[in-house]
């Protein structure tokens, strides 16, 4: 689908309020979309082109924002913790435009149908070479969580993405469920087939025994002239988020004194621009900036914030850009700077949503996926399913597709309570659309979904929450260490954010009972850290899905199981219902 020459003067016209380039054309088919929303002037003499997150996602798909992510503390009613209208008027978008469909999770299933699919690599090979063409020496900087999300990354053990990044000409990547796939497979791509081709950084990755640098920890890099070091930030809290057991011998952490030692460092080796290749999420970037000096940009993931605007954050050595460039492979960023007499002097940012119907899918790109796809084609494409509502993962708290998953596995494994892991990946179907296997994958692709069924007490469930709240909403952005909420199943609660640490969870209920704390109830849930669960056996959560698909092949329109939430009224990372 393309645009009409009046929706695509309308994009145009909100393209140019979010920083990006207004052009006027005749038509309004790809080619003209292509060179005007994506006409990007170039600026000063150095360039730095972002992605991150895109959960191996190779094709275009839909992927709706959150319509609730609440800041607390210190980072309440800021960036990025602004959905809807809240983020429209932050960043001068004008509602029911092409970029307000972008941002925001706003009218999201009429406008997907308006603007079309987001993402795609072949769209994104184009967009990158396009910039590149304008932007002599501009490098490309992959942020992580790339070589996982999907079932063919999965299958290949993450091969399909590196192939792909690899023609897509990333120059520089760090990671973190990278990791998922274990200590032995990561080295094995990053000594082998990235060797020579693509940097993998990460300062902060150590080994258990005597601190030694598991990877690169920075790279110096000469762009027209101008020497420009970029460090690589893995997750910090890999092994606590995800399975200690894949990385047994590694250690990881935000390291903020390691780090100040490495940018006054690289400093002193001649760098006269820093970048920080960041997967820390974007509180966490935001902390570190007004901590550590001498960093000029933090390129930022994890938290799957497509912010349009830059936040400048002061530290003792200036300011600090920090940005994040979403997930799914949905925008790129294009960070340019002038630097004159060894310091950047000026910048501009643009964060470009990747419309596919507005980019001519480059032809290698597109090719080599349609390669990697073939063997595992009939087995992606097999119809599981028709949705009659929308289906949609991200947000603080349940999303419809976590939903399905906790009602398949309270029905398939008899159990009154589920849980679900907040996982942030995942992409969108619209009301109508059949889900596939590989829609369904989307949602489950891990190395260790297992499904687990636990004998658990009223009290262990409430900790368990209060747990995982912290994790989210702890005024520390360091003691942040997972994704969303638990997604829950069954039983409805209330959850007052703000609240100290153990007493955010409140009012459980299951069928409308009080929870009570020494009673065992049976509790279904799936992705365990533990290896003992790993161990033990059961079944991978795409096979109870499947089985639960047999006998809901019309799966009807879900509401999310949405807790009571206490003194949030007004706070502008919270959409009226939520919905």
């Amino acid at each position: 689908m393309s645009l009409s020459k009046r929706e695509f003067l309308g994009v145009l016209a909100a393209a140019a309020a979010a920083g990006l380039p207004l052009a006027r054309h005749a038509q309004a088919d790809t080619a003209s979309a292509q060179a005007g929303l994506y006409d990007v002037p170039p600026f000063g003499n150095v360039s730095f082109l972002h992605l991150t997150d895109c959960h191996a996602q190779l094709l275009p798909l839909y992927f709706r924002e959150p319509s609730v992510n609440l800041g607390v503390g210190p980072m309440a009613a800021r960036p990025p913790h602004l959905v809807g209208e809240h983020l429209l008027r932050y960043a001068g978008l004008r509602p029911g435009s092409a970029a307000a469909h972008a941002f925001t999770f706003l009218d999201f299933d009429t406008a997907a149908r308006r603007y079309g699919k987001v993402g795609g690599f072949a769209h994104l090979a184009t967009l990158v070479r396009q910039l590149k063409a304008s932007r002599p020496g501009a490098l490309l900087l992959d942020g992580g969580d790339t070589w996982q999300g999907s079932a063919l990354a999965l299958w290949t053990r993450g091969q399909d993405m590196v192939q792909a990044c690899l023609q897509l000409g990333v120059d520089v990547m760090t990671g973190h469920w990278e990791f998922t796939y274990g200590q032995a497979r990561v080295q094995e791509l990053v000594d082998k087939t990235l060797a020579g081709r693509i940097e993998f950084l990460a300062h902060n990755v150590k080994t258990a025994d005597f601190g030694d640098p598991v990877f690169k920890g920075w790279t110096l890099r000469e762009v027209n002239g101008v020497p420009c070091a970029i460090i690589g930030q893995a997750f910090p809290y890999t092994p606590i988020a995800n399975p200690r057991y894949f990385v047994p011998e590694w250690t990881f952490g935000i390291q903020e004194e390691a780090l100040q030692q490495l940018v006054d460092r690289v400093r002193a080796a001649g760098a006269q621009v820093v970048v920080l290749l960041s997967h820390n999420g974007m509180d966490v970037d935001l902390k570190l900036a007004s901590r550590v000096r001498g960093i000029d940009a933090i390129l930022g993931g994890h938290t799957h914030d497509g912010l349009p605007v830059p936040v400048l954050v002061d530290n003792a050595g200036g300011k600090t850009i920090v940005t994040n460039a979403g997930s799914h492979g949905k925008f790129l960023g294009v960070l340019d700077l002038q630097v004159r007499s060894g310091r950047v002097a000026d910048f501009r940012y643009r964060l470009l949503p990747v419309f596919a119907n507005q980019l001519q899918p480059d032809a290698a790109m597109a090719a080599l996926i349609e390669d990697l796809r073939a063997p595992h084609e009939a087995r992606l494409n097999e119809p599981l399913a028709v949705t009659e509502g929308l289906l949609y993962r991200r947000g603080n708290f349940n999303g419809t597709w976590d939903q399905l998953i906790c009602d398949a596995l309270m029905e398939v494994c008899d159990a009154p309570i589920a849980f679900s892991p907040g996982f942030r990946w995942g992409s969108t179907l619209l009301p109508g659309q059949t889900i596939t296997r590989e829609r369904m994958m989307d949602q489950v692709a891990t190395t260790y979904s297992y499904v687990t069924v636990t004998e658990m007490s009223g009290q262990t469930i409430k900790t368990v929450l209060e747990d995982v709240c912290d994790n989210l909403f702890n005024p520390d952005p360091y003691y942040q260490q997972g994704g969303d909420m638990v997604r829950v199943g069954g039983l409805s609660y209330a959850c007052e954010p703000g609240a100290p640490m153990g007493r955010r969870i409140q009012d459980l209920r299951l069928d409308g009972q009080p929870l009570q704390a020494d009673k065992i109830y049976r509790v279904a849930g799936w992705a365990p850290v533990s290896e003992a669960a790993a161990a033990a056996g059961g079944p991978m959560v795409w096979e109870v899905l499947e089985t639960w698909f047999k006998t809901h092949r019309q799966v009807r329109l879900r509401r999310p199981n949405q807790p009571r939430l206490i003194g949030m009224q007004g706070n502008p990372g919270w959409a009226a219902l939520g919905t």
